[in-house]
């Protein structure tokens, strides 16, 4: 806007610099957004491993219990409750 008013070649530049702040504030924006938006895609995926490493570790802690220890046989002479 200056450049229109004042119309010097100071002017003509400086309103070029702001123009081209602008644009390149612009494709910082968009790139920004660029990232944010895979960052939100990383996180989604990480939730869902999460979950299923999780459902897996629950169905692995049985198998990775000590199995349970027979029942022993008692020695000797039993008397039944008959």
């Amino acid at each position: 806007m200056a450049a229109n008013v004042l119309r010097s070649p100071k002017a003509v530049e400086m309103s070029v610099y702001v123009v081209r702040a602008f644009v390149r504030m612009r494709e910082e924006l968009a790139a920004n957004a660029t990232i944010l938006k895979r960052l939100a895609e990383i996180d989604r995926t990480l939730l869902e491993h999460d979950g299923a490493l999780r459902t897996l570790w629950q169905r692995l802690q049985p198998l990775l219990a000590p199995p349970p220890e027979p029942p022993r046989r008692r020695m000797g002479f039993h008397a039944t409750n008959s």
